[in-house]
């Protein structure tokens, strides 16, 4: 993992996959454990560190993950979360060519035990879920996707790539036939952007694809 930017109010991660992004059973390690260790060692801070994610990540995805460092930011990132005032870009290869090479997608998810499920508009627990794409290349591996999420739902990207029969490639929970990395599936969030909470500049980070893309992204 690497620290992509820090300072008083924030922290940005580049996290593999194949790591949760906070305490989970089984898992020995997570992001914001590792994080913590790091601001603690970096800054000889004493005593418990505050250090609290504003998403998750899906323990499979790899890519950037945002952390407030005080109240003060953790409030207002939250907030701005709610609000969509956050871009979140990923990078998908998918193992099928969607409908179209660019759109938008609009479902209606339920959270299931460890998974999303796709219902119809009547359900009373749907929640909507948006997200555009454009597909960037082909290659022998699969067909790579920029993906904008809208709204911040429960294994969204994954759910809804695979209901328009695009599943992402390694991603056996959702359809894929296809083998990816040890680590995880082929998805990574590769872009963030949004208003510091405090001194109100525009921020932008991004992270590179990991080296498991390096066949499709020359």
């Amino acid at each position: 993992m690497d620290i992509i930017y820090v300072d008083n109010h924030l922290l940005v991660v580049n996290k593999r996959g194949g790591i949760p992004t906070q305490e989970s059973p089984g898992c020995a390690e997570n992001v914001t454990d590792w994080a913590k260790d790091w601001i603690k060692r970096k800054y000889d801070k004493p005593g418990k560190v505050f250090l609290e994610p504003i998403h998750r990540l899906d323990k499979p995805v790899s890519g950037l993950v945002l952390f407030a460092r005080t109240s003060k930011a953790l409030s207002r990132l939250q907030e701005m979360m709610r609000e969509r005032m956050i871009g979140k870009w990923y990078y998908a290869l998918v193992q099928q060519a969607p409908p179209e090479a660019q759109a938008v997608l609009e479902h209606y998810l339920v959270h299931d035990e460890h998974r999303a499920r796709v219902v119809t508009s009547a359900h009373p627990e749907g929640k909507k879920a948006i997200l555009s794409y454009r597909m960037l290349k082909e290659s022998p591996l699969g067909f790579l996707l920029e993906v904008e999420l809208q709204t911040g739902r429960y294994h969204q990207i994954r759910a809804q790539l695979a209901q328009v029969r695009s599943p992402i490639v390694g991603d056996q929970k959702y359809g894929s036939s296809a083998k990816w990395s040890k680590e995880g599936i082929a998805l990574h969030h590769g872009k963030l952007s949004f208003v510091h909470p405090v001194t109100k500049e525009e921020m932008v980070f991004t992270a590179p694809l990991p080296s498991s893309f390096s066949s499709i992204s020359g």
